[in-house]
């Protein structure tokens, strides 16, 4: 698809030589009857150029040439218009680049937004990296997750202060869907200020795309998605949501094992294998339940937690089942695992999760 659209272009824009090589008289082009007179005829040449030139930007990297892109169908379509009998069927070909140079810009001011609060997010954070987790500031939790400490590696390792997830992900809009959707995934967490920017591809089709953004930051969440990176399908903030994305960020603790000693969480044992947390930062409060078995591995994480943010919705349980573990930067964590929604008729799992790397404690923007 990619070529057939590099090919339609660059053809597109070798068509607008026609026009410059008539009007400076290089040779007779039957196909253009009305006269073309030299200014007019440059003018043919940088449409060609400016098309060219997407094309060649578009192969190198499909999300950047979107402004090229527009610049350029704007002057071949004034040209396609003053030789409106003659190139018509240009037009076509220009909708074409239009529409997809919208997609490019509207993913470049996408990642533009997201890369403002990510560096927000990050400014805002102490990193605590010069401290160590030992046995003596794990000594009050309880046991189960004094083993799950020891057990991931985390004792003698650094205090995490900050991370960055790479994530790919199968998914699902909602719990009619049969098909499960790819998505890739990066989040980046901050452990003293406590908050995340989670930001998501899924690709429904070579067409259809849809682009999010979850934000917990100072205690309050926020969601954005965008179809094509363009067109706002969900933008919501509200107390429910808030609660709901600071047990999101209490869960995702798996990843982070030094945040269970954060000054913003109790614990609660339950038994042996169990015990329960609870976070309260800037006003808002979540719970959650960890679940481990004998070797001191967490298998499970659950929270009753708001699924939607208006006023007639109520809490549902929402179960994260671990499936896999991997090794980084000597930690071990959950690597697979799956998210379901249990509701009042049906079980959802509507997401399938994997990670693919974890960097703690540098820049993560790099």
């Amino acid at each position: 698809m990619k070529i057939l659209y590099i090919i339609l272009v660059m053809v597109h824009g070798l068509i607008h030589l026609l026009g410059f090589i008539k009007g400076f008289g290089f040779k007779e082009i039957k196909e253009l009857a009305i006269s073309v007179t030299k200014p007019i005829g440059l003018i043919w040449l940088s449409a060609a150029i400016l098309i060219l030139t997407y094309g060649i930007l578009y192969l190198l990297n499909p999300r950047h040439p979107g402004i090229v892109g527009i610049v350029a169908v704007a002057v071949s379509q004034t040209l396609i218009i003053i030789f409106w009998k003659d190139a018509r069927f240009g037009t076509i070909p220009n909708i074409l680049i239009l529409l997809v140079s919208m997609n490019s810009l509207g993913y470049h001011n996408f990642q533009k937004l997201v890369l403002k609060d990510t560096h927000h997010l990050l400014r805002k954070n102490v990193s605590t990296e010069n401290k160590i987790v030992n046995d003596s500031v794990i000594n009050h939790l309880p046991e189960p997750v004094k083993n799950w400490l020891r057990n991931s590696g985390a004792v003698g390792k650094p205090y995490i202060s900050v991370g960055k997830v790479t994530q790919t992900a199968q998914l699902q809009m909602k719990p009619e869907q049969e098909r499960w959707m790819s998505a890739t995934a990066i989040q980046h967490t901050t452990i003293d200020s406590p908050g995340f920017i989670w930001t998501v591809d899924v690709k429904m089709n070579g067409l259809v795309n849809f682009r999010g953004r979850d934000k917990f930051e100072s205690g309050k969440g926020e969601m954005l998605i965008k179809m094509n990176s363009l067109i706002k399908i969900v933008d919501e903030k509200g107390e429910k949501l808030d609660e709901a994305s600071l047990q999101r960020f209490l869960g995702e603790m798996v990843w982070f094992p030094s945040l269970a000693l954060s000054p913003y969480i109790n614990w609660e044992p339950i038994n042996d294998t169990t015990a329960k947390a609870t976070m309260t930062y800037k006003g808002t409060k979540g719970s959650g339940t960890f679940y481990f078995n004998s070797n001191g591995d967490v298998i499970k994480f659950s929270a009753m937690r708001f699924k939607e943010t208006r006023a007639e919705d109520v809490r549902h349980e929402w179960i994260m089942n671990i499936t896999g573990y991997k090794t980084f930067e000597g930690i071990k964590v959950p690597a697979r695992m799956t998210s379901t929604w249990k509701l009042d008729k049906t079980d959802w799992t509507w997401l399938k999760l994997e990670i693919s790397d974890i960097k703690y404690n540098e820049n993560a923007l790099q």
